[in-house]
């Protein structure tokens, strides 16, 4: 079937098609074109086949792929597989998705596949691009919106002086620096460059700052929760509120180039737009929240409609000749983050965005550069804008890395910093693709951005890894454990939770390691809160400030740990926190908070919680995760409790004269199990405890470390010899030939008797005794022995504590009291 359509040239000069505005088609429904459309110069007829929009089939020999949409099918899964396949291999290299969707779109488009005119017009026949493009489009205004319902505008109110100077110079001086540079070089400029609105919108992008790119990389370099992580929203929140306003500045003078009245009725456009959002949007979604009853998710119907009135504000904009991301990103940023409306949103609807949508985005993005253009136009057409773009990348590279210097952030972090405010992405693209709308820019300009913006993002991406470590401030050369620190000190904990069931086993675990009045506890309670629907991580500390009334869940924990120390206020000292965090930096704000409060043990829960009805398991998703690197870079001891229940149940609120609970301490040697010697020690002193000292030893001392047995045997001494006349304490000891007598033991003594099982981890075991049991260990954070006490095969009621001692991460050298000569204060 053929159809006759007339093509109106675009009245754009050559080179300066917007690439998706250019040429405008007007179906005829009748095989001849109207006369006057005939006698038109600007208009030529020409012949496009009609697509089948459903075959038949292969089977009926017809060609699927000549169906626009099992083609449309196709396009999809082959850009969502070429980056999948890029980002697999850029992995290593730290590169960022970024990178490896610019480079995709650039595969599948004419710069590489597309350059063979047969294959491109195959692939990509005009009524697909046009679908594209359209899809495209919408995938970059969804995104947008998200990272705008993630924005927390309250960070700028928080910001500091710091993050106030270091924004304001890195946006205000390369701006300046670039529109100085372009006046020198406006004679080399074509013309629709060297217009001064041109030039001050070049320098306005070059300057800005964008969070919606930085937040998205800082999420995958898992920086979120560092101190520079945290300093780079900050700052980059400011900067866009200083970059928006020039760039709307700038873009009011592009509209009023041709009538003046024009730039008028943009701004008067903005502002309406701008007050729609904020006095009746806004208000609708407060009301959402306010009738959305705690704890339940958001009704589905009002995420349907939020999700319409992305497309509405999307046409608004376009219709008002504002930038199609622009209404989006104001939907976005007044609707409330965090739960319940903006985690509901973002949790439904982030994967298809991301996952989905900005793959076919950045097929658009690829059909619309093409590197060969370049060579056409020749390099004294692209060097001004080249050179404009070096200029302002290099200048806000120094100049917020020298900011940052002046306002005493140390020269690493400084660099750091610059280079995470120096990265491009998204929205920088979606301002090219704005720039050749208003043909401020051709094809061959945009594609050289787009090369430059993939470029600088992969190179910063790398040289932040490089330069920054969020776990180096962990690495203390001092010795914070138990069993370094005097009886007669004060022992610091920081005890993490995640929700009110681990709170009841904690405290118990805190009351039996024996706080008294010459050795009181000081107790910093930490409650994680998983970060979903905003950006910006929080770190609450509820002495200083108050807690925000969307996270009301912490209130009951906070309840529960003052009613403890209320009831133990003599010896006990209590301080609390909420982090609300991705899972995957939560290990930074536990490690961190250990750091700072000097903490000589850090208590974790499993990522596995008891239930009292059947015994049944709940497991608590991403924990395994976080515990794992608390176990890597804690700046102390760790310790992490397997609670079924029972534990909590045993423990009086009182300690009295006969032992009414019973622990056992399984001590295989090394380090880990020392650790939990000298912490069971510690509990031994509570009257209601008895304990039993159970000591692994290998047959003929095979496979023992000389220096590991010097230590545990100078420990078990020492402990022996304290507790030789205390009827509470058992001391014994095992000699096995291999991990099956080791296993047989321990299940020997599996009776029922035992409230609590403690163990060290894994750090300086006699292999010999773990023989064989290494490969059926399914929780590695537990170590073999303590995955094993805490399973089902067991077939154990009692809890489980698994001790791991600091992990010294620099030359330390040999103390006495590594010795086993314990205490020692020099330490």
């Amino acid at each position: 079937m053929v159809r006759v359509y007339p093509i109106y040239r675009s009245l754009a000069p050559s080179g300066h098609s917007d690439g998706f505005r250019s040429t405008m088609k007007v179906q005829v429904a009748e095989l001849h074109a109207p006369s006057n459309a005939i006698q038109s110069p600007e208009m030529i007829l020409t012949c496009h086949s009609i697509q089948n929009t459903h075959p038949y089939g292969i089977f009926y020999g017809e060609n699927p792929l000549n169906s626009s949409f099992t083609l449309l099918l196709l396009e999809i899964a082959i850009i969502i597989t070429i980056i999948q396949i890029l980002r697999f291999l850029s992995k290593p290299l730290k590169q960022p998705r970024i990178v490896a969707e610019i480079i995709g779109g650039l595969i599948i488009g004419p710069s590489v596949l597309g350059h063979n005119k047969k294959f491109f017009s195959f692939m990509f026949p005009d009524n697909a691009q046009y679908v594209l493009r359209n899809i495209g489009l919408m995938g970059f205004m969804y995104f947008v919106f998200v990272i705008g319902v993630k924005m927390d505008l309250s960070l700028v109110k928080k910001a500091g002086k710091k993050e106030m100077y270091i924004a304001f110079s890195g946006m205000v001086f390369p701006l300046i620096i670039v529109v100085l540079a372009a006046m020198i070089m406006r004679n080399s400029m074509d013309n629709d460059l060297a217009k001064f609105t041109s030039i001050g919108a070049i320098a306005s992008s070059m300057a800005i700052t964008s969070f919606p790119c930085i937040y998205t990389i800082l999420e995958e370099l898992n920086l979120l929760s560092s101190e520079v992580g945290r300093m780079s929203l900050s700052t980059s929140i400011i900067c866009d509120a200083i970059g928006l306003n020039a760039f709307f500045a700038f873009e009011a003078a592009k509209q009023g180039e041709t009538k003046p009245m024009a730039a008028l009725w943009y701004l008067i456009s903005l502002a309406v737009l701008v007050a729609f959002c904020v006095i009746f949007v806004g208000r609708g979604m407060q009301w959402i929240v306010d009738h959305t009853p705690e704890g339940d998710p958001v009704d589905q119907g009002y995420v349907v409609a939020i999700l319409l009135l992305v497309l509405v504000m999307g046409f608004l904009t376009d219709f008002f000749g504002v930038a199609i991301a622009t209404g989006p990103m104001m939907l976005g940023l007044v609707i409330p983050d965090g739960p319940p409306l903006g985690s509901n949103l973002v949790a439904r609807c982030e994967t298809l965005i991301f996952e989905f949508l900005m793959p076919i985005a950045f097929i658009f993005i690829g059909i619309t550069t093409d590197v060969y253009s370049m060579a056409a136009v020749g390099w004294l057409h692209l060097s001004p804008l080249f050179a404009l773009a070096l200029i302002g990348y290099f200048s806000k590279l120094l100049v917020t890395a020298m900011a940052a210097v002046f306002v005493n952030v140390p020269l690493r972090e400084s660099l750091t910093m610059s280079l995470i405010l120096s990265l491009r992405g998204q929205v920088e693209i979606l301002l090219y693709l704005h720039w050749m709308d208003k043909v401020i820019i051709g094809q061959p300009g945009f594609t050289l951005l787009i090369l430059l913006t993939a470029a600088v993002t992969g190179t910063c991406t790398a040289l932040i890894s490089i330069l920054y470590d969020p776990t180096k401030p962990y690495m203390v050369n001092k010795r914070r454990t138990i069993q370094h620190t005097s009886p007669e000190n004060e022992v610091r904990i920081v005890l993490c939770m995640h929700d009110l069931e681990s709170v009841d086993g904690l405290i118990k675990l805190v009351e039996v390691s024996n706080p008294t009045v010459t050795s009181p506890f000081s107790i910093f309670a930490l409650h994680l809160i998983e970060l979903v629907g905003r950006a910006a991580p929080l770190f609450i500390d509820h002495e200083e400030q108050e807690l925000p009334s969307k996270y009301r869940s912490s209130e009951a924990i906070l309840g529960a740990l003052k009613l403890y120390q209320e009831s133990q206020n003599a010896y006990l000292k209590l301080r609390t926190f909420t982090a609300v965090s991705p899972k995957k930096t939560m290990y930074q704000d536990i490690c961190k908070l250990a750091l700072e409060c000097k903490a000589t043990l850090v208590i974790l829960p499993f990522h596995k919680e008891h239930l009292d009805i059947g015994g049944a398991e709940v497991v608590l998703a991403g924990v395994r995760s976080v515990n794992s690197h608390v176990l890597a870079h804690a700046p102390c001891s760790v310790g992490i409790l397997v609670d079924k229940g029972n534990f909590q149940r045993a423990v009086p609120a009182i300690s009295t004269e006969n032992s009414v609970h019973h622990f056992v301490l399984l001590f295989l040697g090394g380090a880990d199990a020392r650790e939990a010697l000298v912490f069971a020690d510690r509990m031994a002193g509570n009257r209601s405890i008895s304990l039993t000292v159970i000591r692994f030893l290998s047959y003929n001392f095979n496979g023992d470390n000389e220096m590991e047995k010097k230590l545990d045997d100078g420990l078990v001494t020492w402990f022996w010899v304290k507790n030789e006349k205390n009827d509470r304490v058992i001391y014994k000891e095992v000699v096995v030939r291999g991990g099956d007598e080791t296993i047989a033991a321990i299940q020997a003594m599996n009776d029922d008797s035992y409230d609590l099982w403690i163990v060290g981890r894994k750090h300086g075991i006699n292999p010999v005794l773990l023989e064989g049991l290494t490969n059926w260990s399914e929780n590695q954070e537990l170590g073999v022995i303590g995955d094993y006490l805490s399973s089902v095969d067991f077939g154990s009621s009692a809890s489980v504590l698994v001790m791991q001692q600091q992990i010294m991460r620099s030359n330390v050298g040999t103390t006495p009291c590594s010795l086993g000569i314990f205490p020692c204060n020099s330490c």
